[in-house]
């Protein structure tokens, strides 16, 4: 089982540890920075993303590796189109219900716990030890970072960003392209485009 990962940084490194412990047996990298970078600590990368939409066919699935939710949904809606499987990741020290729906390219980092009747969308990043509680819908590209937690039938909109510690209330709905401070405390809606912080978390004024 080889798998080639698109995007050669720090994030990467921990998708690339995650498969492995998943059972993957051959890790490969592609970055855009390549050739000028050639291995993401122990692993080579060989080609830029240009070369992987070429060569996909020659792995048995394709992940992106980038933090950036709107560059990483981006560049996996582009290998799907081209026909690259995209598997989901889940550390086997996580814990997801079986009743959870994952979507394709998503990753679930060691120590989170994701409840029953939770959705994901495409290319999510339930980061390490984040929580997130039953009935919850997290659109496309949502990053869930470190010791977050999600409580129960919260919504939150396509490439939106929880910062890491951050906390939200059960029944919210987040936006889209939403950032939440690490360590903010939602207790409100909060609309598409919004960056909050504090506790409670209140609007970024600019």
């Amino acid at each position: 089982m080889k798998l080639a990962i698109l995007g050669a940084s720090g994030h990467g490194k921990v998708v690339a540890d995650t498969a492995l412990a998943a059972g993957w047996q051959q890790v490969v990298f592609f970055d855009d920075a390549w050739p000028g970078v050639t291995t993401n600590g122990r692993w080579q990368v060989i080609g830029n993303s240009h070369d992987l939409l070429e060569q996909h066919l020659s792995f048995d699935g394709v992940v992106v590796g980038i933090g950036n939710n709107r560059i990483r949904l981006a560049k996996q809606q582009a290998l799907t189109k081209a026909g690259a499987y995209m598997p989901v990741l889940v550390h086997p020290k996580a814990t997801v219900s079986s009743g959870t729906v994952l979507g394709a390219g998503t990753v679930v980092f060691a120590g989170a716990v994701v409840q029953i009747d939770t959705h994901c969308g495409e290319g999510c990043i339930i980061n390490t030890n984040a929580s997130v509680d039953h009935d919850c819908r997290l659109g496309p590209g949502v990053h869930v970072c470190p010791g977050s937690a999600v409580a129960g039938l919260v919504s939150i909109g396509e490439c939106s960003w929880v910062g890491i510690g951050a906390s939200i209330k059960q029944l919210m709905q987040v936006g889209h392209d939403v950032t939440i401070g690490a360590g903010a405390v939602v207790v409100d809606h909060i609309d598409d485009h919004q960056c909050v912080i504090g506790v409670p978390a209140r609007p970024v004024v600019s």
